[in-house]
């Protein structure tokens, strides 16, 4: 599971995994030792976990307070149990949105300030795939066809004093028809962009962690399909 908390990325791992070597510089068995804020540095690997570290971990980082902590993977030992906490702990909200693609290039939006992917809220009697389609095109004002799913990615954030965690579905998608393209204003969007991967790269500087995130996995689909 990839969970984004203040934007900083915490990947949730079953018990036979662990993330790979090199990826943190410190580690913290969780049956041995005490997770502190001191001790969230940088990189760092938890591990023999519980969903009760997990909600102390959440805590500690959901703070207002400025942390050093850059990346966070845990293995819960009771890896089922983890979704049934999150929904106790957050209002869950479900999503979906897409990488939209035309030739060598991918469709970014500007909103916020920052520069994002297409997305938005599953309506009642949704699929995701529907809700992926529904939002880019409402959202850009094009016609899209939806294709395979590149990822999921929760990220909390509050709502009227509500602690609140979107889930979403995210889909690599081909361009149909952009030729009555324009942001919606109405959703906080400024500008569509259609970028090449340098661009892209450059672009990401300004954006979250969830959305390179999402990238960064549509480009390990890539790799596997190339090695075939």
């Amino acid at each position: 599971m990839n969970l984004f908390v203040n934007d900083i990325p915490i990947r949730i791992w079953e018990p036979s995994g662990k993330p790979e070597e090199g990826s943190f510089n410190s580690e913290i068995d969780a049956q041995r030792e005490q997770i502190t804020k001191a001790k969230l540095l940088h990189h760092v690997y938890i591990h023999h976990a519980t969903v009760k570290h997990l909600n102390e971990v959440l805590d500690q980082v959901n703070s207002k307070v400025p942390m050093n902590l850059l990346s966070l993977d845990i293995s819960i030992d009771d890896y089922g149990a983890v979704e049934g906490f999150l929904e106790e702990k957050f209002k869950i909200v479900k999503a979906a949105g897409g990488l939209v693609k035309k030739k060598d290039r991918f469709l970014m939006i500007y909103r916020m300030k920052k520069w994002d992917l297409p997305k938005g809220k599953k309506e009642s009697g949704e699929k995701y795939r529907q809700t992926a389609e529904r939002e880019v095109e409402e959202e850009c004002n094009i016609e899209v066809k939806v294709g395979k799913k590149i990822c999921t990615t929760w990220h909390t954030y509050t709502m009227n004093r509500n602690n609140m965690v979107k889930k979403t579905r995210w889909y690599l998608m081909d361009l149909i028809d952009d030729s009555r393209s324009k942001p919606s204003i109405e959703e906080d969007i400024e500008e569509l962009r259609w970028m090449t991967q340098k661009e892209m790269y450059h672009a990401l500087e300004n954006s979250y962690n969830s959305i390179r995130f999402v990238l960064k996995e549509y480009y390990k689909l890539t790799e596997k399909a190339d090695l075939r």
